[in-house]
């Protein structure tokens, strides 16, 4: 290979080189921009300025959000305080829904609802589990003030554990980021700060279940242990790497991963 056959087909990803022939990588960012006077989730609500009582005081930023949030917030939504921290913003759950569409995904960290109740708006089969039974409860009733909880299959359980019996088109997988104290670091590592499973034995765990894999991360995460992760499969799955904006802010990242061999489906057995 010369010179210039060797510049075509590589690329820089953070501080490596990676062959294309070896990793086949769809470095493509997306923002996702919904200015607020186009989208508007206070539209129509008053927009309270005190919080109540019976919230923690760590909460008042997020409750200043509550309708970016939930947009019916008002109608019942509960969450308890690590869901106030955790839960996807409406608009993105809502845009990686349309995204993930397919016939069965599973929700691994579903927290109280957001993506879950997105999901089954665009996917047949929604199959949403938490380890915690609170957080599946407020789950189920958040999914009900959208009514769609008959289109969700709310398991109590530890993901992981699970993964041998469970088959499904995609995998999503929105683990515990740390709560708010990620943004304190420059990079955040997959392999030290994700809890409570490291980036690399969540991807293996999902690979099992999905040709698909989705990522929902924070914004500063450590862009070359994703490629890391694609590079580990056998053969290495495609990447797509996308910035998620919301109202002009860069929010998180999302990291799809596909499988490049097709396979057969499979039941799932939960």
């Amino acid at each position: 290979m010369n010179a210039e056959e060797s510049k075509n087909n590589c690329f820089k990803l953070g501080g490596s080189v990676v062959l294309k022939d070896t990793f086949n990588v769809i470095r493509c960012f997306y923002d996702i921009k919904r200015d607020i006077s186009t989208w508007n989730p206070l539209q129509g609500k008053e927009l309270a300025i005190e919080m109540p009582k019976e919230y923690p005081a760590t909460i008042k930023k997020y409750w200043q959000q509550r309708y970016i949030l939930f947009s019916r917030f008002d109608d019942g939504i509960r969450m308890d305080e690590e869901g106030w921290f955790s839960v996807t913003p409406e608009v993105i759950a809502h845009y990686q829904a349309e995204r993930c569409a397919c016939g069965t995904i599973i929700d691994c960290f579903t927290g109280v609802g957001g993506n879950s109740i997105q999901f089954a708006q665009w996917c047949s089969n929604v199959i949403a589990i938490d380890i915690d039974p609170l957080k599946i409860d407020y789950a189920r009733h958040n999914a009900a003030i959208y009514r769609v909880e008959n289109r969700i299959e709310f398991i109590v359980g530890d993901s992981f554990l699970l993964a041998p019996r469970l088959k499904a088109d995609t995998v999503f997988l929105s683990p515990p980021w740390g709560g708010p104290e990620y943004n304190k670091v420059k990079t955040y590592d997959m392999k030290t700060m994700l809890r409570p499973y490291d980036g690399q034995t969540l991807f293996n765990a999902a690979k099992k279940i999905a040709p698909r894999i989705v990522m929902f991360l924070p914004k500063n995460v450590n862009l070359d242990q994703l490629a890391e992760l694609a590079l580990s499969a056998r053969p290495p799955w495609s990447l797509e790497v996308e910035k998620v904006y919301l109202n002009g802010r860069l929010k998180a990242i999302t990291a799809y991963f596909t499988d490049p061999v097709p396979r057969q489906r499979q039941r799932c057995l939960t």
